[in-house]
């Protein structure tokens, strides 16, 4: 996979963003709207309205790197729509990407970024 890969700390941001953004403009809303550090290390997922896309913003050390997807068929799994943020395992990051049918999946907690 083209990515991030290993031991990753993944934050699924719930609500849907505008999918206009870059690179730039989401790693802003990292910083703005979750207040946390987006070259910190950490992989953050964006959804769009439809739930057909995913967008991830992440640094690689070099610079900001942005990862877009969209299905053809199907929609991703996402948690239900509130305010916070969702932590996912790398493993959790590789089946929401490929599409997989996540009926039965539970998600782990919701957790708010502690204020700055």
């Amino acid at each position: 996979m083209i990515g991030p890969a290993g031991l990753v700390r993944v934050m699924v941001e719930t609500r849907p963003v505008d999918f206009r953004k870059g690179a730039d403009g989401l790693a802003a809303l990292v910083r703005e709207s979750l207040g946390a550090d987006p070259f910190s290390g950490a992989v953050y997922v964006f959804r769009a309205r439809r739930a057909d896309r995913v967008k991830l913003v992440y640094c690689d050390g070099t610079g900001v790197c942005l990862l877009s997807k969209r299905l053809e068929d199907g929609k991703f799994c996402w948690p239900a729509i509130t305010d916070g943020v969702v932590r996912l395992t790398a493993a959790q990051l590789q089946a929401l990407l490929e599409g997989l049918d996540c009926g039965a999946c539970t998600w782990p907690g919701q957790h708010a970024f502690p204020s700055p």
